[in-house]
């Protein structure tokens, strides 16, 4: 399992978290922990089943900013 640690600025309250984590449990493998006071989603997944450009467009897809 390959694991990302990637930030997200505008992610600030329990529902933001259930919201990401909710958007990229729907990817095959992938684990993920949003922690609003630090604005980090740690993810691992299998990196022969996705890819960080899929997890970064799920987090955009629940309406979320992934910082560069």
């Amino acid at each position: 399992m390959t694991e990302i640690r990637l930030t997200v600025p505008d992610m600030s309250c329990g529902h933001c978290k259930a919201a990401i984590e909710g958007e990229l449990t729907k990817l095959p493998t992938v684990q993920a922990n949003a922690d609003p006071d630090t604005k980090i989603v740690e993810v691992s997944y299998d990196e022969s089943r996705v890819g960080e450009k899929e997890i970064k467009a799920a987090i955009e897809e629940a309406g979320y900013t992934v910082a560069a």
